[in-house]
C-alpha cells in the first residue's frame, strides 16, 4: 500500500485495512516457517504496511479527538 492511498481511507477503512494486512503477514510468517514462501521480502513490506497504517490512524483518531 502506497502512502498515498493510507492517507484517503477514512477510520473505518483503515481499521479494516490493518486487520487484514495483519492477518496476512501472520499467514505469511506461518507458510514462511515451513518452507512454503516464494517471496520473502513481502514480509517486509507488510510489516511497514503496518506501521503505515497505524500511523496514519493514530493520525486520524487524533484530528477527531479519538482515544
Amino acid at each position: 500500500m502506497k502512502t498515498k492511498e493510507a492517507k484517503e481511507l477514512s477510520l473505518l477503512e483503515l481499521e479494516n485495512k490493518l486487520r487484514e494486512t495483519r492477518d496476512e503477514l501472520l499467514h505469511l510468517r506461518l507458510r514462511k516457517e515451513t518452507g512454503q514462501v516464494d517471496r520473502p521480502h513481502l514480509l517486509r513490506e507488510m510489516r511497514r504496511d503496518i506501521a503505515r497504517l497505524e500511523t496514519f490512524l493514530q493520525m486520524k483518531k487524533a484530528a477527531t479527538g479519538e482515544n
